[in-house]
């Protein structure tokens, strides 16, 4: 594997394959090449012998499938793409173990889906929840009607953590390969009912707003420098993040939203209550969560 290959995952649905048409696309776009990986899908713990054959039944058909699942995807690939280069791989590993363990030399990793259930959040049988939290490289859950990104905008949100610079890079990059706008949010809540705030009529909610907007137009500054083709505008919203963001997706009418992982372990992935698994569950468009440890690359712009 290379620093320049985007891999994506497939299980032989239409949605795969437009995953694999976008993330062509994307490598198109970043002098990369596109790695087509088929593995064994998360069927879940066998609690019954009925379970337990439906579930080899499941695994025999996709290994005897693997092979035609990815002629499948390679050729729609090449058909549009035919100056790309395109390698598959199947393997009898499960999805998300293949996919984490091709993530560190990787530049970012697509799948194929349209939201995480409830149940797969909590009990991390979601392929797509698992590999996001847990690769070093960017990874995007592809959805929606797209199959090549547009100039339409990327949002991406931006928080007061070191974490922010990540994601931020990230969207930058993206939106400058696809000249498209970006537009970087940042949300402030009261945290808790007013009525817990000593003296709500005390709080100088205007400046508490523009503090937020100085330090997010500065970080964005900063990083617009390396990216000086990219048209950033920055909103600050008094909303909860993935209320925010799931805003701007609709006004802005995006074709992407980057936000950055909060955690890599099993406990931080199951709360239902991050940034990122908010959008896996809601969001429209691709979503793409950055690794702190990963990123596209090393931040260009320093928090």
């Amino acid at each position: 594997m290379s620093e320049k290959t985007v891999v994506v995952g497939i299980d032989g649905s239409d949605g795969a394959v437009n995953a694999a048409l976008w993330a062509g696309a994307v490598a198109l776009k970043f002098e990369s090449s596109l790695h087509i990986v088929h593995a064994m899908p998360i069927i879940g713990h066998n609690l019954t012998d009925a379970a337990a054959a439906i579930r080899a039944a499941a695994m025999s058909y996709q290994r005897d499938c693997a092979l035609i699942f990815l002629r499948e995807a390679a050729d729609a690939v090449r058909s549009h793409y035919p100056n790309l280069v395109v390698t598959t791989e199947s393997t009898d590993m499960q999805a998300d173990e293949a996919l984490i363990g091709l993530a560190g030399g990787s530049r970012m990793i697509v799948l194929g889906n349209s939201e995480v259930s409830p149940a797969g959040a909590l009990l991390l049988g979601s392929t797509t929840l698992a590999v996001a939290a847990h690769a070093d490289c960017p990874v995007v859950a592809w959805r929606g009607t797209h199959t090549a990104p547009t100039d339409q905008p990327v949002i991406v949100g931006v928080d007061r953590t070191q974490r922010a610079a990540v994601a931020l890079n990230a969207a930058f990059e993206f939106a400058d390969r696809f000249k498209a706008k970006l537009a970087a949010v940042r949300s402030w809540s009261i945290p808790g009912p007013v009525a817990a705030v000593s003296n709500p009529l005390m709080v100088d909610w205007d400046a508490r707003q523009a503090a937020e907007w100085t330090q997010l137009t500065d970080i964005v500054d900063r990083c617009n420098q390396n990216h000086p083709d990219v048209d950033a505008t920055c909103f600050v919203e008094p909303a909860k993040p993935t209320a925010a963001l799931l805003h701007q997706i609709d006004v802005a009418g995006a074709q992407l939203v980057v936000v950055c992982s909060r955690g890599r372990n099993a406990l931080a992935s199951a709360v239902l209550g991050s940034t990122a698994l908010g959008l896996l569950h809601h969001s429209t468009v691709p979503v793409m969560v950055c690794s702190e440890a990963g990123g596209a690359h090393p931040p260009t712009a320093a928090v």
